[in-house]
């Protein structure tokens, strides 16, 4: 290529790096795969590389490459870089409002503009005739971190201006005010790797995005996902701008991202669309700690001033806290139904959002392992979804030196047992089904529909049985009294009579059913129904091995242990022993009939997804069975067919997409015959 050619294409090759990064970064909008960009930069590159001498510090491969610096030097703003004054619920808003319309009558008849308030890091960014030349934290509000280099890095800030289009008139000097931060999922991905290579993970995102762009080396903060959203202009030596709204129409056309706001003609308005946000908060994208109401007039802006170090003519209408810091007390430990430890912090209490916290969830016990939190420690503490408090990790950096490890309890807390943590598991589990703490939702799952389905027995009733001591194991359900149920409160003689019926009848249940109400580990209703076709009866599937489980289809190892380690232990025998003593059917009677129903479905698997005109999900998975079929809870390739009713879920575009046989509750009718 000629001398001038090649001049030429590095021109073409920059101009349209930049115009896919605006596509991809500020639109959301690509128009050509991954693939097509990496070969433009490649050539790019190699221009460069050949002719070092062309390279401009607005080439897009400039983003990297500076080495690591010794310190930040200061950079001085060309304004002030304001905060905001607060309010903290509508009647601070309407104080606000009131306050600055008593200083100018113009105020009454303002319309505003709306936006999130981003919980990032303040930046401020210098454009010499639409070149990026430098960028600086805000710290103090007067001088900033020069953190030039690392901008560089954020893909979403254009290195050159206007992005998208000529005839944009660009000012010889610019400076605009954005906010650095990064998306919830980039940041959950982040730690996710940083987990997978057994790397220290990071607490949150602000201080994450913080402390990224704040790296001496530019290397690092590029290997972190930070992005860029605009909001204001600090400076510039033209006046193009009347309204807000004009400004921030502008920045986004020559390229820069800009955070998403709404237009409110009057105060009213502007109060109804924050209320909006703050219900939609967790929405968002990114984290965000309220949202700023503008007056959208500048020059109204401008006039009303500034009192102490904000703006009168913004205010930050902040959301409820949902994130605080507080002393760990201690850990305790719930035992569930299915034996599962889940523990649980105990704090010093703190309000958070309105609602005072004493307790916060922990997961489980390698989350106290992973993120080392320790009783006594100070501990970040967030409230997800502004409902469920839980732990997010330690402040380290404040211990005292006293706080140890917490380790694992080896014995149930209730009932003294010893626990099993089967390696390579997240939970522990106390495996004695008669544990105190396991009892009422042991009972409430055993009665439950697609168990013994015993109707009536509800869990209030259940309560109520467990509370006056007349149960203290599903095996007891079966030797209930009339005069026994009424002692309890709210039961007459037809409600005795009608529960005591209900539980006489769930003793001729399926085996299938009854393996389902034993809540094995792991051993759901797909799974009961294998185990009860491959062994027939509760004494033979009490003497298996784990290899002769590992041989059924959809058993894995875990499920395999926990089968095993359910029928050696003592109590879980008794409960057995109690059952058949009670006239329970312990095996597969239907077995015997099987000869007689012809297996037309036999090796066909079969997914139910919507409700069934005629037929219940339990009925139609055990007339499917009954003919040789298999029932499985997901579609995949080896789904024979998906059997449609109403209202069906996810299940049908993926049959849809596999090219799984669809067919309904008559069309399976017309392959059983």
């Amino acid at each position: 290529m000629e001398f001038a050619d090649l001049q030429n294409r590095i021109e073409e090759l920059r101009n349209e790096i930049r115009y896919h990064n605006y596509r991809y970064y500020v639109l959301d909008e690509p128009v050509i795969s991954d693939g097509e960009y990496d070969r433009l930069m490649g050539e790019l590159r190699r221009i460069e590389d050949k002719h070092p001498e062309w390279i401009t510090p607005d080439s897009p491969t400039q983003r990297t490459g500076a080495a690591p610096a010794e310190r930040f030097s200061k950079l001085r703003h060309p304004a002030a870089i304001l905060s905001l004054g607060n309010a903290f619920d509508e009647a601070g808003v309407r104080a606000w409002f009131d306050r600055i319309r008593k200083l100018d009558e113009r105020v009454e008849q303002a319309d505003f503009v709306v936006e999130p308030k981003l919980d990032g890091l303040t930046v401020v960014l210098h454009y010499q005739n639409g070149v990026f030349m430098q960028g600086a934290t805000r710290g103090d509000g007067e001088y900033g971190e020069d953190v030039t280099s690392n901008l560089r890095t954020i893909r979403s800030l254009p290195l050159r201006v206007p992005m998208n289009g000529k005839g944009i008139e660009i000012p010889n000097s610019l400076v605009i005010r954005g906010e650095v931060f990064m998306y919830l999922k980039d940041f959950d991905d982040l730690n996710r790797r940083l987990s997978e290579a057994g790397e220290k993970t990071y607490l949150n995102p602000r201080n994450t995005a913080a402390g990224s762009l704040r790296q001496l080396d530019p290397e690092l903060t590029a290997s972190r996902p930070l992005t860029l959203l605009t909001y204001d202009i600090v400076a510039s030596d033209r006046d193009l701008w009347r309204t807000d709204v004009a400004r921030l129409k502008y920045l986004k056309d020559i390229g820069l991202p800009v955070v998403n706001h709404k237009y409110c003609e009057d105060i009213e308005c502007a109060i109804e669309v924050s209320h909006e946000m703050a219900a939609e908060r967790h929405d968002l994208p990114f984290e965000a700690d309220g949202v700023v109401i503008k007056i959208n007039d500048l020059d109204l802006a401008s006039d009303l001033g500034v009192v102490g170090k904000d703006p009168r003519s913004a205010i930050a209408f902040k959301f409820p806290a949902v994130e605080v810091t507080t002393i760990l007390r201690d850990i305790g430990v719930n035992v569930g139904r299915t034996g599962v430890l889940t523990p649980y912090a105990i704090l010093e209490p703190v309000e958070i959002s309105g609602v005072i916290v004493r307790q916060a969830t922990l997961h489980n016990f390698d989350y106290i392992a992973e993120k080392d939190i320790r009783p006594g420690d100070r501990v970040l503490v967030k409230r997800a979804g502004d409902v469920i408090p839980y732990v997010i990790g330690p402040v380290v950096d404040v211990r005292s030196g006293d706080e140890k490890p917490y380790v694992p309890p080896q014995m149930c807390p209730v009932c003294g047992q010893q626990v099993e943590h089967i390696e390579g598991e997240v939970a522990w589990f106390c495996v004695n089904a008669a544990c105190p703490a396991q009892i009422v939702r042991n009972i409430e799952h055993f009665v439950s529909r697609g168990a013994m389905d015993i109707v009536g027995l509800g869990i209030k009733i259940v309560e109520q049985l467990v509370g006056a001591g007349l149960v203290e194991d599903v095996a007891d359900l079966y030797t209930l009294s009339k005069e026994e149920l009424l002692q309890l409160e709210g039961f007459a003689d037809k409600k005795a009579e009608n529960l005591l019926s209900a539980i006489a009848t769930s003793k001729t249940q399926s085996l299938s059913r009854l393996l389902t109400a034993l809540g094995i580990r792991g051993v759901g209703e797909v799974g009961a129904t294998e185990l009860a076709n491959q062994f027939k009866s509760i004494t033979n599937l009490s003497q298996v091995t784990i290899d002769d489980l590992l041989e059924i289809e959809g058993i894995g190892p875990n499920i395999a242990q926990a089968v095993v380690d359910w029928f050696e232990n003592p109590a879980n025998r008794k409960v057995l022993d109690k059952l058949s003593s009670a006239g329970v059917q312990m095996e597969d009677l239907q077995a015997e009939n099987l000869f007689t129903i012809p297996q037309v479905l036999d090796g066909k698997t079969f997914v139910i997804t919507g409700t069934l005109p005629n037929l219940s999900r339990q009925q139609a998975k055990e007339m499917i069975e009954h003919h040789g079929g298999r029932i499985s809870s997901s579609v995949s390739k080896n789904t024979s067919y998906l059997v449609l009713g109403e209202s069906p879920g996810s299940k049908l575009p993926k049959a849809q997409k596999l090219g799984v046989a669809i067919i309904n509750e008559d069309e399976l009718r017309k392959l059983l015959g």
